[in-house]
């Protein structure tokens, strides 16, 4: 399970790292455009965006892993810790539950985005669009996660805040 959990989190941090670095490179053809070193680009602007959307996905699902999603610590601090420990389990399940169904709407909408291309890059959008649906198996994954650690017994459900998961 640890191995599992491991690989994961690995995945979507190098994945999170490849989109955050197209961002600085996209950034960096912009400026360099801007300032006369090179000619202007217009597939840059598009380009941030896109990859931005991708930081986004890729990164849910460790924010989550991590409780750097809004959360409620105030409230669970407050309840007795058999109560609090339900309450994160029915939440993990619900998130887990939420990102389940919206994959079939997702569906539809990765449809509708391979009739559309990129205006500047040429891509086609479904291809973009996948960030929503990398997005929710993200999210939905590491809830799922969390709930199988939870009922095993080896997590109290509370986020992984230590230093060497960042």
């Amino acid at each position: 399970m640890k191995l599992v959990i491991a690989t994961l989190i690995t995945i979507a941090r190098i994945a999170t790292g490849i989109s955050f670095a197209v961002i600085i490179l996209a950034v960096l053809f912009q400026l360099a455009g801007r300032s006369g070193l090179t000619d202007a680009v217009v597939w840059t602007e598009e380009l941030t965006r896109f990859a931005l959307l991708f930081l986004a996905a890729f990164g849910v699902g460790l924010s989550y892993r991590s409780g750097n999603l809004v959360n409620v610590d105030i409230v669970m601090d407050l309840l007795p810790a058999r109560l609090a420990w339900a309450l994160r389990l029915i939440c993990a399940v619900i998130t887990f539950g939420f990102g389940v169904v919206l994959i079939k709407s997702t569906l539809l909408y990765l449809s509708i985005g391979a009739r559309q291309t990129a205006p500047s890059l040429g891509i086609r959008m479904d291809v973009i669009h996948a960030s929503v649906m990398v997005a929710l198996i993200s999210l939905s994954l590491f809830a799922a996660l969390r709930v199988i650690e939870m009922l095993i017994g080896v997590s109290d459900g509370t986020p992984d805040r230590l230093s060497e998961d960042y």
